[in-house]
């Protein structure tokens, strides 16, 4: 009997949105046509004329377990994800212990196989282990990062001579690097001429453009020379936009397919240093706010394909751990429940367009991280039935005390959100307006080096 039939909604196949009806049985999209007739069903879904759209593939999110659960934990931040319209999150490695060896990752493993409500893959750190890169990869890690170039939070940061050397590694083991590029040396020299600013936007100033656009170019240097693919974490200077355009023309003139891929934040495309006078130490992030013409470099850059991937950063911390001055807060905000919300609004503000919202938040994601492999990012038949219902008309104030994270508030408070109606993970409702899974229903995605021996 098949599981759901989603009626009167409209979806977006071949560019363009289309009345169709959704049929989905044993955790895969079934059917897509105009009119559907099955006999017996276990639940109809009257969509009302909402859409119908693949979830978000949220590929870089702190869930903060082990270890700094207060802030967060796999349960809290996959219902954050869930309730957001995300379905498949990939955490990275900078909890207590930090993910850097096959113990560490097998007990994070164990603890998101017990407590995750959605899907979910696993990074692998790299400081000083480049011994353990190997033993992570048939471990199962999606990929590698995020590789601190800089101080950030969880000092995992590491310099240029261990980043050769672990592109080094994945060149041989074909995994994907992610790196956190910013230059030590330049934030350390700005936050030393800093020392006695208080003022909120002095956290923009000690680690400017130029800071992660030279630590870009350092990269990728490395990059080119140790031959590997490699992915930049949430980009978000002017500078930096240009080095990756170059090289993905580099790339991609003879019909080549880029090696280097990049991703933004919601809070680099819909934040600024305007932002600072409301946020204060709430704001502080790495990498910072950026200015309005920085936004609207960025915002562009997603239009035009030089990056490829829009993903949270969330990382949740207390309200009382954020509410002092700009340089005793810690780095980070949450946002993986804002993540689609944010960008069904601009979609509707015509800043970009649904294909390429689609492409940024669901299809890209899948294709880089090769979760692809899983069925998918995509939405067709014999897919996984990964589906938000979302009203497009419906726009709604974004609260804190409304999201469903540990951390309790939102940078985005007051912004305007749409919201999913329905999200359906793997062909189960998820979120109805109540959250209605149960916990350790997500799966493990290991990546391509995962050998079944190594898990146990």
């Amino acid at each position: 009997m098949p599981d759901i039939l989603i009626k009167n909604t409209k979806v977006f196949v071949n560019d363009y949105l289309q009345p169709a009806e959704v049929l989905i049985e044993d955790g895969k999209i079934s059917r897509i046509a105009k009119e559907i007739d099955v006999q017996r069903l276990n639940q109809v879904i009257d969509a009302r004329g909402s859409l119908t759209l693949p979830a978000g593939i949220d590929v870089h999110v702190h869930f903060r377990d082990p270890g700094l659960t207060e802030k967060e934990d796999w349960y809290t931040g996959s219902c954050s994800a869930a309730s957001g319209g995300i379905t498949t999150v990939i955490d990275h490695p900078n909890t207590i212990p930090p993910t850097i060896d096959k113990k560490t990752f097998k007990d994070k493993l164990k603890i998101a196989n017990r407590n995750s409500i959605v899907d979910f893959g696993l990074y692998g750190g790299v400081t000083g282990n480049i011994d353990k890169l190997p033993e992570l990869w048939t471990s199962g890690a999606t990929a590698f990062g995020e590789i601190f170039m800089a101080e950030s939070t969880g000092a995992l940061n590491i310099d240029e001579k261990c980043l050769d050397e672990a592109l080094a590694v994945m060149k041989q083991l074909d995994a994907l690097p992610c790196i956190h590029a910013e230059d030590d040396k330049i934030r350390l020299e700005c936050e030393a001429f800093l020392k006695n600013d208080y003022a909120p936007d002095s956290h923009s100033r000690a680690r400017p453009d130029y800071c992660e656009a030279i630590a870009v170019e350092k990269a990728i240097k490395l990059i080119r020379k140790n031959g590997t693919k490699a992915h930049f974490c949430h980009i978000s200077a002017m500078g930096s936009v240009g080095l990756l355009r170059k090289e993905r023309y580099i790339d991609t003139k003879g019909g080549g397919v880029p090696m280097i891929t990049s991703e933004a934040a919601p809070h680099h495309l819909f934040l600024s240093t305007k932002d600072w006078d409301r946020l204060g130490s709430f704001g502080r992030m790495n990498p910072p706010l950026r200015s309005r013409k920085s936004v609207k470099v960025l915002l562009n850059s997603l239009n035009d394909c030089t990056i490829d991937v829009v993903a949270s950063d969330h990382a949740p911390h207390t309200e009382a751990e954020k509410d002092t001055d700009i340089k005793s807060a810690p780095s980070g905000v949450p946002g993986v429940e804002t993540l689609i919300p944010l960008m069904l609004v601009a979609v509707k503000r015509n800043l970009l367009s649904l294909g390429r919202m689609i492409d940024v938040t669901s299809k890209n994601p899948a294709r880089i991280f090769g979760l692809n492999r899983f069925s998918k990012g995509v939405f067709a038949e014999g897919y996984d039935a990964d589906i938000i219902i979302v009203d497009h008309s419906k726009v709604t104030e974004i609260k804190g005390d409304e999201l469903h994270s540990k951390a309790g508030w939102t940078p985005y408070e007051g912004m305007d959100g749409i919201f999913p109606e329905y999200t359906i993970a793997r062909g189960e409702v998820v979120w109805d307006g109540d959250l209605i899974a149960s916990r350790g229903r997500g799966n493990f995605l290991p990546g391509r080096g995962y050998t079944s021996s190594d898990s146990e």
